[in-house]
Protein backbone atom coordinates (compact mmCIF):
# COMPACT_ATOMS: atom_id res chain seq x y z
CA UNK A 1 0.00 0.00 0.00
CA UNK A 2 1.41 3.34 -1.06
CA UNK A 3 2.00 6.08 2.12
CA UNK A 4 -0.31 8.54 2.14
CA UNK A 5 1.25 12.35 1.25
CA UNK A 6 2.59 14.72 3.61
CA UNK A 7 0.34 17.32 4.11
CA UNK A 8 -0.03 20.91 6.26
CA UNK A 9 -3.60 21.83 6.75
CA UNK A 10 -4.13 26.03 6.49
CA UNK A 11 -7.57 27.07 8.09
CA UNK A 12 -8.61 30.77 7.46
CA UNK A 13 -11.01 33.26 7.58
CA UNK A 14 -10.44 33.74 3.94
CA UNK A 15 -8.16 33.53 0.90
CA UNK A 16 -7.44 34.56 -2.54
CA UNK A 17 -10.06 33.80 -5.15
CA UNK A 18 -7.93 33.63 -7.49
CA UNK A 19 -3.71 34.04 -8.39
CA UNK A 20 -5.22 37.70 -9.74
CA UNK A 21 -6.68 37.93 -6.42
CA UNK A 22 -3.79 39.93 -5.35
CA UNK A 23 -5.81 42.67 -2.87
CA UNK A 24 -6.88 39.69 -0.49
CA UNK A 25 -4.47 38.76 2.40
CA UNK A 26 -1.42 39.53 0.41
CA UNK A 27 0.65 39.03 3.74
CA UNK A 28 -0.63 35.37 3.69
CA UNK A 29 -0.55 34.88 0.05
CA UNK A 30 3.36 35.78 0.57
CA UNK A 31 3.44 32.91 2.96
CA UNK A 32 1.75 30.22 1.79
CA UNK A 33 4.16 30.86 -1.64
CA UNK A 34 7.18 30.63 0.43
CA UNK A 35 6.08 27.84 2.08
CA UNK A 36 5.42 26.15 -1.08
CA UNK A 37 9.00 27.14 -2.28
CA UNK A 38 10.93 25.94 0.96
CA UNK A 39 8.53 22.41 1.23
CA UNK A 40 8.21 21.58 -2.75
CA UNK A 41 7.24 17.82 -1.80
CA UNK A 42 4.50 19.15 1.10
CA UNK A 43 1.07 19.19 0.04
CA UNK A 44 -0.38 22.81 1.44
CA UNK A 45 -3.91 22.51 2.14
CA UNK A 46 -6.06 25.83 2.44
CA UNK A 47 -9.52 25.44 3.98
CA UNK A 48 -11.25 29.21 4.01
CA UNK A 49 -14.21 29.38 5.46
CA UNK A 50 -15.66 33.43 4.40
CA UNK A 51 -14.09 34.17 1.43
CA UNK A 52 -14.13 33.47 -1.58
CA UNK A 53 -18.34 33.89 -0.98
CA UNK A 54 -18.60 31.19 -3.53
CA UNK A 55 -18.17 27.48 -2.51
CA UNK A 56 -15.39 26.02 -4.66
CA UNK A 57 -12.54 23.67 -5.02
CA UNK A 58 -9.36 25.14 -7.27
CA UNK A 59 -5.85 25.83 -7.44
CA UNK A 60 -4.00 28.60 -6.33
CA UNK A 61 -0.56 28.54 -7.91
CA UNK A 62 -0.22 24.87 -6.98
CA UNK A 63 -1.97 24.94 -3.79
CA UNK A 64 -5.53 23.45 -3.51
CA UNK A 65 -7.70 25.47 -1.63
CA UNK A 66 -11.28 24.62 -0.54
CA UNK A 67 -13.67 27.23 -0.27
CA UNK A 68 -16.75 27.54 2.31
CA UNK A 69 -18.17 30.65 0.76
CA UNK A 70 -20.23 31.61 4.64
CA UNK A 71 -19.88 35.39 3.91
CA UNK A 72 -19.32 36.18 6.94
CA UNK A 73 -23.25 35.42 7.86
CA UNK A 74 -24.28 34.24 11.94
CA UNK A 75 -26.34 31.78 13.28
CA UNK A 76 -26.98 28.64 11.65
CA UNK A 77 -25.38 29.92 8.59
CA UNK A 78 -21.97 30.26 10.54
CA UNK A 79 -22.82 26.86 12.28
CA UNK A 80 -23.24 24.84 8.79
CA UNK A 81 -19.76 26.19 7.71
CA UNK A 82 -18.27 24.80 10.13
CA UNK A 83 -19.77 21.71 9.87
CA UNK A 84 -18.95 21.51 6.19
CA UNK A 85 -15.00 22.35 7.38
CA UNK A 86 -15.20 19.60 9.68
CA UNK A 87 -16.27 17.11 7.02
CA UNK A 88 -13.50 17.96 4.91
CA UNK A 89 -11.12 17.63 6.98
CA UNK A 90 -12.39 14.19 8.35
CA UNK A 91 -11.72 13.34 4.63
CA UNK A 92 -8.59 14.98 4.33
CA UNK A 93 -7.51 13.10 7.61
CA UNK A 94 -8.19 10.07 5.44
CA UNK A 95 -6.63 11.29 2.51
CA UNK A 96 -3.58 12.11 3.84
CA UNK A 97 -0.97 11.94 6.22
CA UNK A 98 -1.44 15.32 7.85
CA UNK A 99 1.42 16.60 9.70
CA UNK A 100 -0.72 19.67 11.46
CA UNK A 101 -2.84 22.21 11.04
CA UNK A 102 -2.22 26.25 11.31
CA UNK A 103 -4.90 28.41 11.82
CA UNK A 104 -4.68 32.37 10.69
CA UNK A 105 -5.60 34.03 13.75
CA UNK A 106 -7.23 33.22 16.99
CA UNK A 107 -10.70 32.96 15.45
CA UNK A 108 -13.29 30.49 14.31
CA UNK A 109 -10.63 28.44 12.16
CA UNK A 110 -8.56 28.34 15.36
CA UNK A 111 -11.88 27.06 16.98
CA UNK A 112 -12.69 24.43 14.84
CA UNK A 113 -8.71 23.09 13.89
CA UNK A 114 -7.87 23.07 17.58
CA UNK A 115 -10.83 20.90 17.96
CA UNK A 116 -10.46 18.67 15.69
CA UNK A 117 -7.06 18.45 15.83
CA UNK A 118 -7.38 17.31 19.48
CA UNK A 119 -9.87 14.52 18.29
CA UNK A 120 -7.34 13.05 16.56
CA UNK A 121 -3.70 14.12 17.83
CA UNK A 122 -2.88 15.93 15.53
CA UNK A 123 -0.63 19.30 16.08
CA UNK A 124 -2.41 22.58 16.12
CA UNK A 125 -1.40 26.25 15.92
CA UNK A 126 -2.76 29.51 16.40
CA UNK A 127 -1.49 32.12 14.59
CA UNK A 128 -1.98 35.68 16.24
CA UNK A 129 -1.72 38.34 13.45
CA UNK A 130 -3.52 41.31 15.08
CA UNK A 131 -7.04 42.48 16.78
CA UNK A 132 -7.14 38.92 17.95
CA UNK A 133 -4.48 39.45 20.66
CA UNK A 134 -7.04 42.15 21.95
CA UNK A 135 -8.77 41.89 25.35
CA UNK A 136 -12.60 40.60 24.42
CA UNK A 137 -11.68 37.72 22.08
CA UNK A 138 -14.32 34.63 22.45
CA UNK A 139 -12.40 32.36 20.95
CA UNK A 140 -9.71 32.52 23.17
CA UNK A 141 -11.77 31.98 26.29
CA UNK A 142 -13.66 29.03 24.37
CA UNK A 143 -10.09 27.51 23.16
CA UNK A 144 -8.28 28.46 26.05
CA UNK A 145 -4.86 27.67 24.36
CA UNK A 146 -1.48 27.19 25.87
CA UNK A 147 1.34 29.28 25.24
CA UNK A 148 3.07 26.06 23.61
CA UNK A 149 -0.42 26.43 20.71
CA UNK A 150 0.33 30.28 19.89
CA UNK A 151 2.18 31.86 17.49
CA UNK A 152 2.38 35.65 17.63
CA UNK A 153 3.37 37.51 14.74
CA UNK A 154 5.40 40.28 16.77
CA UNK A 155 6.87 41.02 20.34
CA UNK A 156 4.26 43.60 21.02
CA UNK A 157 1.58 41.29 19.77
CA UNK A 158 3.27 38.41 22.18
CA UNK A 159 3.19 41.39 25.12
CA UNK A 160 -0.45 42.28 23.87
CA UNK A 161 -1.99 38.48 24.26
CA UNK A 162 -0.43 38.00 27.57
CA UNK A 163 -1.03 41.54 29.06
CA UNK A 164 -4.94 40.52 28.38
CA UNK A 165 -5.19 36.62 29.11
CA UNK A 166 -1.96 35.77 31.30
CA UNK A 167 -0.58 33.13 28.72
CA UNK A 168 2.35 34.22 26.65
CA UNK A 169 2.57 32.79 23.01
CA UNK A 170 5.55 30.45 23.00
CA UNK A 171 6.90 31.28 19.84
CA UNK A 172 7.15 34.95 17.73
CA UNK A 173 7.02 34.62 14.35
CA UNK A 174 6.80 37.67 12.31
CA UNK A 175 5.59 38.00 8.67
CA UNK A 176 8.00 38.98 5.79
CA UNK A 177 8.10 39.93 1.73
CA UNK A 178 8.61 38.04 -1.41
CA UNK A 179 11.81 40.03 -3.19
CA UNK A 180 10.66 39.02 -6.42
CA UNK A 181 7.18 40.55 -6.47
CA UNK A 182 8.76 43.64 -6.63
CA UNK A 183 8.31 45.30 -10.10
CA UNK A 184 11.47 47.19 -11.84
CA UNK A 185 10.51 50.39 -11.72
CA UNK A 186 13.34 52.97 -12.66
CA UNK A 187 14.34 54.24 -8.91
CA UNK A 188 12.69 57.75 -9.25
CA UNK A 189 11.23 58.86 -6.01
CA UNK A 190 8.69 61.46 -7.38
CA UNK A 191 5.98 60.57 -4.07
CA UNK A 192 6.97 62.33 -0.62
CA UNK A 193 4.62 60.40 1.19
CA UNK A 194 2.62 57.55 1.14
CA UNK A 195 -0.04 55.12 2.85
CA UNK A 196 -1.56 52.18 2.74
CA UNK A 197 -4.08 50.51 4.26
CA UNK A 198 -8.05 49.82 4.97
CA UNK A 199 -9.68 53.34 5.31
CA UNK A 200 -11.10 52.51 9.03
CA UNK A 201 -11.05 54.29 11.94
CA UNK A 202 -8.72 52.90 13.27
CA UNK A 203 -6.35 53.43 10.35
CA UNK A 204 -6.74 57.04 11.56
CA UNK A 205 -5.69 58.35 8.00
CA UNK A 206 -7.86 61.80 9.40
CA UNK A 207 -4.86 61.98 10.96
CA UNK A 208 -2.59 61.59 7.61
CA UNK A 209 -4.34 64.36 6.03
CA UNK A 210 -4.00 66.69 8.80
CA UNK A 211 -0.29 66.06 8.92
CA UNK A 212 -0.21 66.85 5.26
CA UNK A 213 -2.18 69.78 5.67
CA UNK A 214 0.63 71.31 8.26
CA UNK A 215 3.75 69.70 5.49
CA UNK A 216 1.90 71.69 3.12
CA UNK A 217 2.87 75.15 5.16
CA UNK A 218 6.57 74.78 4.67
CA UNK A 219 6.56 72.19 1.69
CA UNK A 220 3.70 73.52 -0.82
CA UNK A 221 4.26 71.07 -3.50
CA UNK A 222 4.57 68.23 -1.34
CA UNK A 223 2.50 65.16 -2.99
CA UNK A 224 1.22 62.36 -0.88
CA UNK A 225 -0.80 59.27 -1.95
CA UNK A 226 -3.24 56.85 -0.11
CA UNK A 227 -4.07 53.32 -1.40
CA UNK A 228 -7.25 51.36 -0.24
CA UNK A 229 -10.85 51.58 0.35
CA UNK A 230 -13.10 51.56 3.38
CA UNK A 231 -16.10 53.04 4.94
CA UNK A 232 -13.90 56.28 5.98
CA UNK A 233 -13.10 57.17 2.28
CA UNK A 234 -16.06 59.59 1.59
CA UNK A 235 -15.33 61.62 5.42
CA UNK A 236 -11.45 61.22 3.98
CA UNK A 237 -12.71 62.92 0.66
CA UNK A 238 -14.34 65.39 2.47
CA UNK A 239 -12.00 66.35 4.55
CA UNK A 240 -8.89 66.84 1.93
CA UNK A 241 -11.29 69.11 0.43
CA UNK A 242 -11.89 71.22 3.65
CA UNK A 243 -8.32 71.45 4.38
CA UNK A 244 -7.29 72.42 0.23
CA UNK A 245 -5.32 69.51 -0.62
CA UNK A 246 -6.65 68.19 -3.91
CA UNK A 247 -3.25 69.17 -5.56
CA UNK A 248 -1.30 67.61 -2.79
CA UNK A 249 -2.97 64.59 -1.58
CA UNK A 250 -3.94 61.53 -3.80
CA UNK A 251 -6.90 58.83 -3.39
CA UNK A 252 -5.88 55.88 -5.16
CA UNK A 253 -8.50 53.57 -3.90
CA UNK A 254 -7.63 49.59 -3.92
CA UNK A 255 -5.11 49.07 -6.19
CA UNK A 256 -3.68 45.26 -7.31
CA UNK A 257 -0.79 44.20 -5.23
CA UNK A 258 1.41 44.72 -7.82
CA UNK A 259 0.52 48.38 -7.80
CA UNK A 260 0.69 49.21 -4.27
CA UNK A 261 4.61 47.93 -4.50
CA UNK A 262 5.43 50.09 -7.24
CA UNK A 263 4.13 53.28 -5.61
CA UNK A 264 6.29 52.11 -2.49
CA UNK A 265 9.56 52.31 -4.60
CA UNK A 266 8.35 55.38 -6.22
CA UNK A 267 7.79 57.36 -2.75
CA UNK A 268 10.30 58.65 0.03
CA UNK A 269 8.49 58.12 3.06
CA UNK A 270 5.98 55.76 4.32
CA UNK A 271 3.64 57.07 6.80
CA UNK A 272 1.49 54.74 9.13
CA UNK A 273 -0.93 56.24 11.16
CA UNK A 274 -2.59 53.47 12.53
CA UNK A 275 -3.14 53.15 16.34
CA UNK A 276 -2.45 49.49 16.75
CA UNK A 277 -1.15 46.83 14.76
CA UNK A 278 0.31 43.21 14.79
CA UNK A 279 2.97 43.51 12.61
CA UNK A 280 2.24 45.72 9.59
CA UNK A 281 3.59 43.86 6.37
CA UNK A 282 3.15 47.36 4.43
CA UNK A 283 5.49 48.52 6.40
CA UNK A 284 7.79 45.57 5.86
CA UNK A 285 6.98 46.14 2.12
CA UNK A 286 7.82 49.54 2.36
CA UNK A 287 11.90 49.28 3.70
CA UNK A 288 11.83 46.73 1.14
CA UNK A 289 10.85 49.34 -1.37
CA UNK A 290 13.73 51.51 -0.17
CA UNK A 291 11.37 53.88 1.85
CA UNK A 292 11.81 55.54 5.40
CA UNK A 293 8.98 54.16 7.54
CA UNK A 294 7.27 56.45 10.55
CA UNK A 295 4.87 54.75 12.42
CA UNK A 296 3.01 54.58 15.95
CA UNK A 297 3.69 50.69 16.39
CA UNK A 298 6.64 49.31 17.77
CA UNK A 299 5.78 45.85 16.70
CA UNK A 300 9.40 44.42 17.85
CA UNK A 301 11.77 45.05 20.57
CA UNK A 302 14.64 44.92 18.46
CA UNK A 303 15.35 48.25 16.46
CA UNK A 304 15.04 48.09 12.49
CA UNK A 305 17.00 49.68 9.91
CA UNK A 306 14.90 52.86 8.49
CA UNK A 307 11.91 52.54 10.86
CA UNK A 308 11.33 55.63 12.79
CA UNK A 309 8.78 54.86 16.04
CA UNK A 310 7.45 57.95 17.16
CA UNK A 311 5.15 58.29 20.18
CA UNK A 312 2.52 61.68 19.31
CA UNK A 313 1.37 63.23 15.99
CA UNK A 314 3.56 66.23 16.68
CA UNK A 315 6.89 63.52 17.03
CA UNK A 316 4.88 62.04 13.37
CA UNK A 317 5.50 65.59 11.85
CA UNK A 318 9.14 66.14 12.94
CA UNK A 319 10.47 63.04 12.20
CA UNK A 320 8.51 63.09 8.30
CA UNK A 321 10.26 66.99 7.81
CA UNK A 322 13.51 65.59 9.05
CA UNK A 323 13.68 62.89 6.50
CA UNK A 324 12.43 64.98 3.97
CA UNK A 325 14.32 68.32 4.83
CA UNK A 326 17.79 66.73 5.53
CA UNK A 327 18.59 63.55 4.06
CA UNK A 328 17.95 59.78 5.00
CA UNK A 329 18.55 58.97 1.03
CA UNK A 330 19.46 55.66 1.58
CA UNK A 331 16.71 53.47 -0.69
CA UNK A 332 18.39 50.33 -0.13
CA UNK A 333 16.40 47.68 0.76
CA UNK A 334 15.51 46.75 3.90
CA UNK A 335 14.96 42.93 5.04
CA UNK A 336 14.38 42.77 8.67
CA UNK A 337 12.98 39.30 8.34
CA UNK A 338 13.51 37.27 5.57
CA UNK A 339 9.69 35.79 4.75
CA UNK A 340 12.24 32.32 3.81
CA UNK A 341 13.17 31.85 7.45
CA UNK A 342 9.89 32.41 8.69
CA UNK A 343 8.48 29.58 6.77
CA UNK A 344 11.21 27.52 7.85
CA UNK A 345 10.20 28.49 11.59
CA UNK A 346 6.57 27.48 11.03
CA UNK A 347 7.49 23.90 9.81
CA UNK A 348 10.27 23.33 12.49
CA UNK A 349 7.52 23.81 14.73
CA UNK A 350 5.72 20.34 12.85
CA UNK A 351 8.97 18.86 13.16
CA UNK A 352 9.20 18.53 8.84
CA UNK A 353 12.37 18.83 7.32
CA UNK A 354 11.59 18.32 2.97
Amino acid sequence: MRPMPDALVILSPGFAASEADTTCLPAQQAFVLALKQECPDLDIIILSFQYPFKRSEYLWNGVKVFAFGGKSRSGLYRLLTWLRVWLRLRKLHRQYSIIGLLSFWLGEAAFVGSHFARLKGLKHYSWLLGQDAKAGNKYARWIKPRGDDLIALSDALRAEYQKNYGIAPAYVIPNGVLPGSFPDTGGERDIDILGVGSLIPLKRYHLFAELIHQLKESQPNIKAVICGDGPEMQNLKNLIERLGLGDNLVLKGELPHPQVLALMQRSRVFMHTSEYEGFSTVCLEALFAGAQVVSFVKAMDAQIPNWHVVGTSAEMLAAVVSILQYGHHDCKPVIPYPIADNAKAIMRLYGYKD
